[in-house]
């Protein structure tokens, strides 16, 4: 038998099974008219567990795990067409839908934010880029930032959450399971590293390098180069050069913004220092309120999974059914509570898409527990 043949066999089977299919999915669709008339919850995990069982004997020992795992997908195929059938307005969608009316169609201009750092660090740069005229106040630590927002100092707040060459920056997710807040916008800033020293210096004579520990992963390479130099990891690239130009001393050099340059008094030793051209970091602009600006197509939330095989994969299989891309997915352990993990999503979809608002009445049944963090777009 050559392969036409036995492609021609294969082709004979999948009519069957797309009619099969059909069929089964009809029947799935009378059973959700079944359970909105008499109140029955869409997902029964006994009826899913039986089926399971079931299925993996008929199919014998060497196809039992490939079984379970076909019809896994087909259970969460069910369940996603059944709750199309069936949705009705959850909680959430009404509070994201009562933001999206309630907000204002222009972003805002001259807000009071919240940056981690000092004068000339890359949160400002950020800021500066999101909002036309901000005021800024200034705080020494990410949870400082948090607290502000917290507590009512500054409407928004800007944090760096991932870097396209030092990965994601786990002290700010960490910090997003602890505290209640909206993300509003996102921001893409090229980041330029440089050595900066006080007048006087040479590359040669530094033996301290002072800087974030973010910016000294992206440019290792650099550093890796120099001999008998110590690396000092500090608060911010801005405190960095900061520190340098207070030090009154010609030995010590930080690794921080261009900005830093002029403002600090300093000189530019080694411009350009990252290990990567593209150097980029992501920021998010976080307020207290849900705000849902004109345009937004990118959502955030975060979910507790269960800790058992296949629970992130039956996430990530209503978001395929949905078809919703899924841009970042970040994994964080939850603090005092063993091997449970809190799993951060970002989300590609606008606001007015069926997926989304399929998504969002969906949210409960797919999670233990679950957080929203906001829709929005992104700046580039």
């Amino acid at each position: 038998m050559d392969i036409n043949e036995l492609r021609d066999q294969i082709d004979q089977i999948d009519c069957q099974l797309v009619d099969l299919f059909c069929q089964r999915m009809d029947v799935s669709a009378q059973v959700a008219d079944y359970k909105r008339a008499n109140g029955l919850p869409i997902q029964v995990p006994a009826r899913e567990r039986q089926v399971l069982a079931k299925v993996a004997q008929r199919s014998g020992k060497e196809m039992a795990d490939y079984t379970r795992a076909l019809y896994s997908t087909i259970f969460e195929l069910s369940r996603s067409w059944q709750s199309k059938r069936n949705m009705v307005s959850s909680p959430l969608h009404d509070r994201i839908a009562q933001a999206i009316r309630q907000t204002s169609p222009l972003f805002p201009q001259a807000p009071m934010v919240a940056c981690q750092g000092v004068e000339g660090a890359y949160s400002q740069i950020a800021c500066e880029k999101i909002f036309k005229s901000p005021n800024i106040m200034y705080f020494k630590n990410f949870n400082g930032v948090f607290n502000a927002i917290d507590q009512g100092l500054c409407k928004y707040g800007i944090l760096p959450i991932e870097n396209s060459t030092a990965g994601s920056v786990n002290k700010v997710y960490d910090l997003m399971i602890l505290h209640n807040f909206s993300i509003i916008r996102t921001f893409r800033l090229k980041v330029d590293h440089n050595l900066l020293a006080r007048k006087g210096a040479d590359l040669a004579s530094i033996r301290t390098i002072y800087s974030h520990e973010q910016a000294i992963s992206q440019c290792s390479d650099f550093l890796r180069e120099l001999k008998d130099v110590e690396v000092i990891a500090v608060e911010n690239t801005a405190v960095a050069a900061q520190i340098v130009a207070q030090s009154g001393r010609t030995d010590v050099a930080a690794l921080s913004s261009r900005s830093c340059c002029a403002l600090y008094g300093l000189e530019n030793l080694a411009p350009s220092v990252q290990d990567k051209g593209n150097n980029r970091t992501r920021f998010i602009c976080i307020s207290k309120d849900l705000e849902i600006y004109p345009g937004a197509d990118k959502t955030s939330i975060m979910m507790i999974l269960p800790h058992r095989p296949g629970s992130l994969y039956r996430v990530l299989a209503r978001l395929f059914t949905l078809g919703i891309n899924v841009t970042k997915l970040e994994s964080r352990p939850i603090p005092d509570r063993e091997f449970e993990f809190m799993f951060y999503f970002d989300l590609e979809t606008s606001i007015y898409s069926e997926e989304y608002v399929q998504l969002m009445c969906e949210l409960d049944e797919m999670c233990e527990e679950f957080k929203y963090l906001g829709s929005y777009s992104e700046v580039v």
